[in-house]
């Protein structure tokens, strides 16, 4: 079912590991409820994790945090993963740095629902259906840092039929949130997402490349929605 699945942990080290070719998971850290885990995970390779019990993402995920504080998630290389490379579930204080990812189904790198506080630095995403999401600002998730990442070669098809607006975007982000110094190549739909709905509040887009996407950065505009700053960003061959 999963390669290495850790409950409850306190302090755990998860290091120098091959995972791959499991039914729904590879490195999984979870816990009953939220709260501090502290568990590293770090210098694993992981490839080739299915998601045989279906789902939209509760399976199918490389390294997957749930409920689980004060994680650092750095220096693995995840690739062919039906949904994430890097999936993380209502967990605060997040690190995912460093980090190779390629071929990812879904979302390459997630942080999503009820968190506090996510660090999204110094990736490389090459092949996803999305490159990097830090949402969820409607369950309460906010303030995250995406930071001198990589992300490229994106697609419009994933593993369930997508809601609007559709996959093919490189960075996605909602509330409280910095993007900066990123380069997103060969995302069509959007280079990068800022909010939801409503659901956007205090976001800082500045100093990006975004080459060769279908629209460079779309930004929520409808009534309720918050302040976003978009500057000093190089936008090279979009489509629309």
């Amino acid at each position: 079912d999963a390669g290495i699945y850790s409950v409850e942990a306190a302090g755990l080290e998860i290091s120098g590991n091959t995972v791959s070719d499991c039914a729904n998971g590879g490195i999984l850290v979870h816990r009953w409820q939220a709260a501090e885990d502290g568990t590293i995970v770090s210098g694993n390779r992981v490839e080739r994790i299915q998601a045989r019990s279906g789902g939209t993402g509760q399976n199918g995920n490389g390294i997957n945090a749930f409920r689980a504080g004060n994680v650092v998630i750095s220096g693995n290389i995840v690739s062919d993963c039906a949904f994430s490379a890097i999936r993380a579930n209502s967990a605060s204080n997040l690190h995912i740095t460093g980090n190779t990812c390629s071929r990812s189904g879904e979302t390459a790198l997630y942080s999503e629902f009820s968190f506090e506080g996510a660090i999204v630095s110094n990736n490389i995403v090459d092949g996803a259906a999305n490159g990097i999401s830090i949402v969820n600002f409607n369950e309460g998730g906010r303030m995250g840092v995406c930071s001198g990442n990589i992300v490229r070669n994106l697609s419009t098809s994933g593993p369930y039929p997508a809601d609007a607006p559709g996959f093919g975007v490189g960075i996605s982000v909602e509330a409280d949130t910095t993007v900066s110094g990123n380069v997103v190549e060969n995302a069509p739909l959007y280079g990068m997402y800022i909010g939801w709905g409503p659901f956007m509040r205090n976001v800082v887009a500045t100093a990006n490349i975004i080459r060769k996407a279908g629209t460079g950065i779309a930004v929520t505009v409808v009534e309720g929605a918050g302040t976003a700053v978009i500057s000093d960003n190089v936008i090279d061959g979009a489509q629309y």
